[in-house]
């Protein structure tokens, strides 16, 4: 498939590269030669203004993918195929889908001045596909199903298959952040002391009871449900991928056991002999790479394997700086695109993709692994029960399932132990494997 523009510029490869190989498993081809468009007898695409040949799909260029830099856009949606779309032109497709994928795929509007939250991220509410109301839909995949039908229609002779890196039809990726390996054990003894003392002068008599059990050994630590996640994965043959958080000191928002702790370095080796493992910036080095280095260096030590893959910490990123810093720190492949206050596709899709230096012009190798569920946002922003989160999920694995995407969840060790507050997440999440399993 050869697509035809009379300028070629880095967005333009980048978005059909990744359109390509969603489509034909290989990037559509660029070509500024209008001889040769007119001449070449295959399928090809005219991203132009004006027609060349009766034989070619014709798509007219919104002028995004021909800018520089980032500002305003003017974007007002409308329904095609019964799915928004935004970028109205004339031409054989209703819309300009390179350009439309391209503003959601760069994440162009975090670019743009913007309010942030109390935890300093971009905030949902301020994105297009909240404010349209199609944060729920991988909408760029269900674009590339309706343009593959199109093109197919128009050239018999279109020959599409999924992408080799997906691998096959469809792909649960299953991860874990490991924030707060254990509730109980293996803490700093004032840590404990501390906590015993909460619980009495609350008034949390069978916290203060349980704790004593656990740190007696009487009872299992409620968050450790490593051992039934490994009983999950081998009865249904996943493949997951656990993130550790692994910081020189403890904070606020850093509660992990210390890496210091013979326990700790235990746990991440007995992961990393089974499963793919990835560093989960801590809150204090997220604004500081020699932290992070630290962190990713440790985390190599002690595994003893190359780390190349991250999530971040309460999904606290900014761009470009985050990414950027991830990819001078040796990180190749990032699972955190999507959003740390509610559930969906932050960059409505559900297909990894490279990122975009939008300030550079330029894409990187940086591959980005998008999820849309994450149980924490279930419970404690969106306030949904156990049962509503499941009905949730189905509505994912349906969704992504039907446009041969990849679906990824983010769950924690801590909701899937035995902890009272988290009663019944664990027997959802099993339920779910069930449906995925189906």
């Amino acid at each position: 498939m050869i697509v035809f523009s009379h300028t070629i510029t880095p967005r333009l490869r980048y978005i059909l590269d990744f359109i390509g190989k969603e489509i034909i498993g290989k990037p559509f081809q660029a070509v500024d030669d209008i001889e040769a468009f007119r001449q070449y007898s295959g399928p090809k695409i005219n991203y132009s203004n004006e027609r060349i040949t009766e034989s070619e799909f014709r798509i007219q260029n919104a002028k995004l993918i021909f800018e520089s830099g980032y500002s305003e856009q003017s974007i007002e949606c409308f329904q095609s195929n019964n799915y928004k779309a935004f970028f109205k032109t004339e031409g054989d497709f209703p819309f300009d889908i390179f350009a439309a994928s391209f503003y959601l795929l760069s994440r162009y509007e975090e670019y743009l001045p913007h309010k942030k939250d109390s935890y300093g991220r971009y905030e949902h509410e301020n994105g297009l596909a909240f404010r349209e109301g199609f944060l729920h839909l991988p909408l760029i995949n269900l674009w590339i199903d309706d343009f593959k039908k199109d093109l197919k229609l128009k050239f018999s002779s279109l020959t599409t298959q999924r992408p080799i890196a997906v691998g096959k039809p469809f792909t649960f990726r299953p991860t874990y952040d490991i924030d707060e390996a254990y509730s109980y054990k293996y803490k700093q003894w004032w840590r404990t002391v501390g906590g015993l003392m909460r619980s009495m002068v609350n008034g949390q008599w069978s916290t203060a009871k349980e704790r004593w059990s656990v740190l007696f050994r009487n009872q299992k630590d409620p968050y450790d449900s490593f051992t039934w996640l490994d009983e999950l994965h081998r009865k249904f043959n996943l493949v997951p991928i656990y993130f550790f958080l692994i910081p020189k000191r403890t904070g606020k928002y850093d509660k992990n056991i210390l890496p210091s702790k013979k326990s700790m370095r235990r746990l991440i080796r007995e992961h990393s002999d089974r499963y793919l493992i990835g560093i989960h910036p801590s809150w204090q080095s997220g604004d500081d790479a020699e932290k992070l280095k630290v962190e990713i260096s440790s985390l190599g030590h002690i595994s003893g394997k190359r780390i190349h893959s991250s999530r971040q910490h309460f999904i606290r990123f900014t761009l470009p700086q985050t990414y950027r810093q991830l990819i001078e720190l040796g990180i190749d492949s990032d699972f955190s695109m999507g959003y740390g206050s509610i559930n969906g596709f932050r960059a409505s899709v559900a297909s990894p993709f490279y990122w975009y230096d939008l300030e550079r012009e330029e894409q990187t190798q940086l591959l980005l692994y998008p999820f849309c569920f994450m149980e924490a946002n279930s419970f404690y922003e969106q306030k949904l029960s156990a049962q509503q989160a499941l009905e949730e999920l189905k509505h994912y694995l349906e969704v992504v399932r039907s446009v041969n995407g990849t679906l990824i969840t983010i769950w924690h060790n801590s909701f899937l132990g035995t902890a009272q507050q988290f009663k019944g997440w664990r027997e959802v999440y099993e339920k779910f494997i069930l449906l995925v399993e189906q």
